[in-house]
């Protein structure tokens, strides 16, 4: 087996600041990795440089950089920065998103612009640029959510707009398989962070902490990130034989 040891390696984190994407950036250091901490918006730019900060502490090299990935000029640059500042990328995780929760009579055009830029858009050219700039035997890594197997509503637009990102990551994989490159997306459960309660009301929030098979054996019966950060780094480590995939890591929150 090829080895797959990320001492030296370069990882891109989009949406590497904070929640799954600063637990997740945090890890990739520990495995011996430098990272490019991507972040979006001013108002987490603390969060970027505390995340830096505990790389350094960790004792490989990091760096913050601020985009909006929905600009496809956004996204060039900022794989080209962390090329310049460390000579290159072997692993290109994105973990940017956003959700609207509305009955689909509710969603507006606006709404509808605004998630899919996010969601599918930057998607898309995060994938694409990787495929042009990683190194070879590298990894590309895009998150989804388990709603796409799911029978609910109020959220057409949130995983309809995540959905495309399964046809990229199939479609990347075929293409830039000659270069060693695998290409995955992973979908969790609805996660005990932020992102999720500003969607949920306190009987929804309540159902989805009860809703998948494991939930009991939770904290707060939701999907933990501590669990999810391992996928991702498996995923660009020993998991590199896996690609082209969508897969579910959410207690059996939803499965198909």
């Amino acid at each position: 087996m090829p080895d797959q040891k990320l001492k030296g390696k370069v990882v891109l984190m989009g949406g590497g600041a904070k929640n799954l994407g600063g637990l997740t950036s945090r890890q990739f250091a520990e495995l011996g990795a430098n990272v490019a901490v991507h972040y979006n918006s001013a108002g987490t730019k603390q969060a970027a440089d505390e995340t830096v900060a505990a790389i350094k502490q960790i004792g490989t090299d990091a760096f913050a950089i601020q985009a909006d990935l929905t600009k496809v000029s956004e996204v060039t640059r900022t794989f080209d920065e962390t090329i310049k500042r460390f000579g290159g990328i072997d692993i290109a995780v994105n973990t940017t998103g956003m959700v609207i929760k509305k009955p689909i009579i509710n969603c507006t055009e606006d709404d509808y612009d605004k998630i899919f830029a996010v969601n599918s858009k930057a998607a898309f050219f995060f994938v694409q640029e990787a495929g042009k700039k990683l190194n070879d035997r590298g990894k590309i890594i895009s998150l989804v959510s388990s709603l796409l197997a799911a029978y609910t509503d109020s959220y057409a637009i949130y995983p309809g707009s995540k959905a495309p990102i399964e046809h990229f990551t199939r479609a990347a994989s075929k293409e830039f398989g000659a270069r060693g490159i695998s290409v995955n997306a992973l979908g969790p459960g609805p996660m005990e962070t932020p992102f999720f309660y500003g969607q949920e009301s306190a009987a929804s929030a309540d159902y989805n902490q009860n809703a998948a098979a494991l939930s009991k054996f939770t904290r707060t019966g939701l999907t933990d990130i501590a669990d999810i950060a391992p996928v991702i780094t498996f995923l660009a480590t020993d998991g590199w034989w896996i690609t082209g995939q969508t897969i579910f890591a959410n207690g059996g929150y939803t499965t198909r």
